[in-house]
């Protein structure tokens, strides 16, 4: 919401010397962000001329210039009459025009100075409205005579157009509404400042107040969304013999540029006024276009409508229709209709200032991806109390401004339920927001929002009972009237406490794991990424846990995206879709991780069935159990991505490949910091590599797995043919492991290393082998890792030679070399009785 502080000014008091800084640091105060600050960018001198007389003079290009002679200033000094080129063709001897002298800058920025052109000395420039900000159309030289204005020769222009105005920018939250107005700010400037606020709905003067009859108005809403019908205040009146054709006088065409909203014609211009200035959405119709009363609808299967934007538009049965004998003319709350749309020929006018239902509107605007100012205020809630002043004052400005006259035609349809009040009861507010606030001064900031306040009947429990003003639909139970006493007390009174944990408290082991995760992986090398948790039901299938594949993912009500409406039941395809989006921005060598939540729904479990409780109390056991009962299980995992160069290439190293190796090595990191112990066995998965893919396990339970992406699902994803690929349950590995790390002490004593070499079948898993053997070798043994499958000349067909580096150390003394082979021989003795190995000599 943009508010020239001019418009502010009326309504609420400002003192001298207040700047458009001071009006945003008073807003911030009571909960409106701040945004920008708008002026015209022109500086002066910029004066009021008086065109003497020109002359015309044809040009070899084909256009006629005028030289003119025109007075800037009184008296008949040398530098009272300047000579000026002009290239418009619409003003007369005689004429008021605003020039713009050498020195003056224009929006542009685009500065004067005295040129020669067209064979004259220009010194100056007679200026149209475009030229100085005031809109987009170019009808040639404004010509003050036609705005109704005959100032002094010499007067600053800049003050009579208005243009030395300035409109703050304020972020108004869906709750509030009514900031969407001149009116809500100057209420809420008051609020912030104690400045005297003087409420323009009660400025209005309105001689045919309760008078208006004789135009039938019909509401027929046989299809209410929620129960609420489409409309429950309806105002019109009538103002006839306008004069469509008058100007839209200088004051008002630069508040509405600065409010961002174009000048367009003086009829549209005092609706638009209006609208800004109360709140209220207001619709004016050419009353001689209509054919008889106004029925309020919903649309039929197959009705369109031609808009005021000239596109025809099929209705749903949702839409909310203002319909004559014709047919539909308007989209209510959203947009008129092209068939009685106020236009030059208008003689007299149809006033329309409604209430509409916010959803219904709402959707409305979505469907038709037609949003408008009007929509935009209707969506968030209008006063339905304001319909009948607003309407008075459109009437009033059309009665001054294009000569019309008002008279008792018209009509007034108010169904408002009435407010019900509020209980607060005492010492609610201060307990809530954590500091002493009186009953005096909490009814003196109830009060000062509008709101009606009295005591509650009964004394032994006092209460107060707050009815909310008419304006603010938000205000629906205690805590929001909490919310507003501090905010009007001020939520620099909220005292900043640290809280202290009780004793014994902190994070809990999964928390303590995740973090150590995400340390751990990041200083492996890896960048954290967050992906959005929707994907289409072919990612779910794709990459979901093999013994889940088939049971269907939570599919989502009301999807951002119709492509993704599924909750992710793996994080591979956000990681995916984030390094395919990085390889796009150039980025070539790629280590991504990421820690979130998927979600892993039971087949024949249905979800979200449950009402939601109330927020008056805490729900009890049962209640909770069946929310929990409600929602998928939701474990957390780890996703690990590498693709590209785990090493660039550099002088003395060749670049080395990321591959299956390094996610596994980070799939070791996780499990380490999780306080558990991995072991990486032959898997499958449908969107890995056959032979390149490991199934990871924490001594028989499953908890992950990691490989390499199939190569034409990478070709379909525009990835490189080698894409590495993990993911683990942090959760499960949480469970299965100890989750805390015990640093064990280092051994002084020497170490003894030895060299291991088996020969077994192929079929038989290293990894399998190298536990094997771990444990036959006994509590000697410090570290094995296999370091060569070997299967070649030597080697019998169907068999492999497995090699293994295996480092013994003893805590109490110097091992022998007998004693370190002993305990080598002992794990290949167990490796023969388990998988028939023999060492290799």
């Amino acid at each position: 919401m943009r508010v020239p502080l001019s418009w502010l000014a009326e309504y609420v008091d400002l003192t001298p010397g207040t700047t458009p800084e001071d009006v945003h640091e008073a807003l911030v105060r009571v909960g409106l962000e701040e945004e920008e600050i708008h002026t015209f960018d022109l500086t002066g001198p910029i004066v009021v001329g008086q065109v003497l007389d020109f002359v015309e003079e044809p040009q070899k290009n084909g256009k006629t210039i005028r030289w003119c002679q025109v007075r800037v200033a009184p008296g008949d000094g040398e530098e009272a009459v300047r000579g000026i080129v002009c290239g418009a063709g619409n003003f007369f001897p005689g004429d008021k025009v605003v020039v713009t002298l050498p020195g003056a800058v224009l929006p542009g920025p685009f500065p004067i100075a005295a040129r020669k052109t067209y064979g004259h000395v220009s010194d100056g420039m007679i200026a149209s409205s475009r030229e100085l900000g005031l809109g987009d159309d170019h009808d040639g030289i404004l010509r003050l005579t036609t705005l109704g204005l005959d100032p002094e020769v010499g007067t600053d222009a800049i003050a009579l157009l208005g243009l030395d105005d300035q409109a703050v920018e304020i972020n108004v939250t869906p709750d509030r509404g009514y900031a969407f107005s001149i009116r809500g700010v100057a209420r809420e400037y008051s609020h912030a400042t104690g400045a005297a606020f003087r409420d323009p709905a009660l400025a209005v003067s309105d001689p045919l107040a309760g008078a208006l009859e004789g135009f039938s108005v019909s509401i027929d809403d046989q299809a209410p969304i929620r129960g609420r019908a489409g409309s429950s205040v309806f105002v019109t009146r009538v103002v006839r013999g306008v004069d469509a054709t008058r100007k839209t006088p200088p004051w008002m065409v630069a508040r509405l540029k600065l409010a961002g909203i174009r000048s367009i014609s003086l009829l549209v211009d005092i609706t638009n006024y209006v609208m800004l200035e109360l709140g209220q959405p207001i619709h004016g119709y050419d009353f001689d276009a209509l054919q008889g009363g106004i029925v309020v609808r919903r649309a039929a299967a197959g009705e369109t409508i031609v808009t005021l934007d000239d596109a025809t538009r099929t209705l749903h049965a949702e839409d909310l229709l203002i319909t004559d004998g014709s047919g539909p003319i308007g989209l209510a709350g959203v947009m008129g209709g092209a068939a009685t749309e106020m236009s030059a020929e208008t003689t007299n006018v149809l006033i329309e200032a409604a209430n509409f239902d916010p959803v219904s509107i709402a959707r409305t605007a979505r469907r038709h991806k037609l949003p408008s100012e009007a929509s935009k205020r209707y969506e968030r809630g209008v006063d339905p109390q304001i319909a009948v002043a607003a309407a008075a004052r459109v009437a009033q400005l059309m009665v001054d401004l294009a000569g019309g006259v008002a008279d008792t035609t018209g009509s007034v349809f108010s169904d408002i339920p009435d407010r019900q009040p509020i209980e607060l009861p005492a010492g609610y507010v201060a307990g809530l927001v954590g500091f002493p606030i009186s009953a005096d001064d909490e009814k003196q900031a109830l009060a000062e929002i509008g709101a009606t306040v009295a005591d509650g009947a009964d004394a032994a429990s006092p209460v107060l009972l707050v009815t909310p003003p008419s304006w603010r639909p938000d205000i629906t139970d205690k805590s929001d009237l909490a919310e507003e006493v501090a905010r009007i007390i001020g939520y620099d009174h909220i005292p900043a406490v640290l809280p202290v944990a009780p004793p014994g408290r902190g994070l809990t082991v999964s928390q303590k794991v995740r973090r150590r995760v995400a340390n751990a992986l990041a200083a492996d090398g890896f960048t954290e990424v967050l992906a959005y948790p929707f994907v289409s039901a072919a990612q779910n299938d794709l990459f979901g846990a093999p013994d889940e594949a088939e049971v269907a993912g939570i599919k989502l009500a009301n999807p951002l995206d119709g492509t993704v409406p599924f909750l992710r039941t793996s994080l591979l395809p956000g990681v995916l879709d984030i390094a395919r989006r990085n390889l796009s921005r150039g980025f070539t060598d790629l280590a991504l991780y990421e820690l979130g939540s998927v979600f892993r729904p039971e087949a024949g479990v249905d979800y979200g069935l449950v009402d939601l409780p109330g927020v008056e109390g805490r729900p009890d056991a049962e209640t909770l159990a069946a929310l929990e009962a409600s929602i998928p299980r939701q474990p957390r995992h780890a996703a690990l991505l590498a693709l590209g160069n785990l090493i660039p290439k550099q002088p003395g190293q060749p670049a080395v490949a990321a591959g299956i190796a390094d996610v596994l090595d980070a799939a070791r990191v996780v499990a380490a910091a999780s306080g558990a112990h991995l072991t990486v066995r032959q898997g499958a998965h449908k969107a890995f590599h056959p032979g390149r893919t490991a199934e990871l396990f924490v001594g028989e339970q499953s908890v992950g797995f990691a490989g390499e992406l199939l190569p034409q699902i990478a070709a379909e994803l525009h990835l490189p043919r080698v894409v590495a690929l993990a993911e683990l349950d942090l959760d499960a590995l949480t469970v299965a492991g100890s989750g805390v790390i015990e640093a064990e002490p280092v051994r002084a004593m020497p170490a003894a290393t030895q060299d291991l070499s088996l020969l077994v079948d192929v079929a038989v898993p290293a990894g399998d082998l190298l536990e094997v053997v771990r444990v036959g070798a006994g509590e000697l043994l410090e570290d094995i890792h296999l370091v060569d499958d070997y299967r070649g000349a030597g080697v019998a067909d169907g068999a492999k030679s497995v090699t293994f580096a295996l480092r013994f150390r003893a805590a109490d003394r110097t091992l022998t070399a007998a004693e370190a082979s002993e305990a080598k021989l002992a794990g290949a003795e167990r490796a023969k009785e388990a998988f028939g190995a023999t060492v290799r000599e």
